[in-house]
């Protein structure tokens, strides 16, 4: 067996093309570079360089040799990767979500599942990369508004996000028991930037609305605070505890639109389902109180 620092060299050498440039890139000497070329060509027992006076250079042979190297170096840091997210996934869970408001609530089960070593991923996911990424096993499961049952997949209601609005207490709209997407027709509304699906809800529903998206939580914060603008909550992100809603003078008002509610559903390997299922039961229940 070729050790993998050797295939490595191989590799840099096609890449850069000189043994100096080699060994700056792999931080060794060149006579160490010159040593390992000269001892891939003995285990490979053919002829990989073409030794010019001043200028080495990789034969046919080597052009090969150096991109099955390649592949080589591929398939190991795969199997490194597997490995270690094998066991990652075994002593931890790792949660992701299409929208931030099921993690905001899981965030709030701490103390009843304190526990399980659970872990809430920093960045949403887009829906369309769900199943890759449960395949992938970089999460343990995803919180989803798509129902997945693959051969490998399922899916488990967790519960329903509904989206409101909080207008300033003065105006008409704030008097309503919930009004439509319609009625807030060219409104400028202060939004957080990564609310996942939401985003493209409300961009698609609301005519001739513009969105003023902010980046920071404390800027975000300040703004719906004391000014006018409106803002959108969910039954689930009014949580937020970076956030504290409860001190805005704002009034809530839901919104009736089918679009504005969405199901969630936890979606995981079948292979997983022993494991998270304390967590899951733990999440509904907390959403089911929230609804009711």
């Amino acid at each position: 067996m070729i050790d993998n620092y050797l295939l490595e060299e191989l590799v840099t050498f096609k890449k850069y093309g000189t043994l100096a440039a080699t060994a700056q890139h792999l931080l060794v000497t060149q006579p160490t570079v010159t040593r390992g070329m000269q001892k891939i060509e003995e285990e490979l027992n053919v002829q990989i360089f073409d030794r010019q006076p001043n200028r080495i250079s990789l034969t046919k042979t080597g052009e090969l040799a150096a991109q099955e190297a390649q592949k080589v170096i591929d398939q190991n840091n795969t199997f490194i990767e597997t490995v270690q997210k094998y066991d990652y996934n075994h002593k931890n869970i790792r949660v992701g979500s299409v929208a931030p408001g099921p993690l905001i609530l899981l965030s709030h089960l701490d103390s009843q599942l304190s526990n399980q070593n659970i872990n809430l991923a920093d960045k949403l996911i887009d829906p369309q990369v769900v199943t890759d990424e449960l395949l992938n096993q970089n999460y343990s499961f995803i919180l989803t508004n798509q129902e997945i049952m693959t051969d490998k997949i399922e899916s488990r209601f967790i519960g329903t996000e509904k989206l409101s609005v909080n207008l300033n207490q003065f105006t008409l709209l704030a008097n309503k028991k919930s009004v439509s997407f319609n009625d807030l027709k060219g409104l400028s509304f202060i939004v957080l930037s990564d609310i996942g699906i939401w985003k493209k809800i409300t961009e698609s529903h609301i005519p001739d609305a513009k969105f003023l998206y902010q980046d920071q939580y404390e800027a975000f914060r300040e703004i719906t605070k004391y000014s006018d603008f409106p803002y959108f909550t969910t039954n689930i992100s009014k949580l937020d505890r970076d956030l504290k809603f409860g001190d805005h003078d704002q009034v809530n008002v839901p919104i009736n639109d089918d679009a504005s509610k969405v199901d969630f559903y936890a979606t995981y390997l079948k292979t997983q389902k022993d494991r998270i299922a304390p967590v899951l039961k733990a999440l509904s229940l907390a959403w089911s109180k929230i609804s009711e």
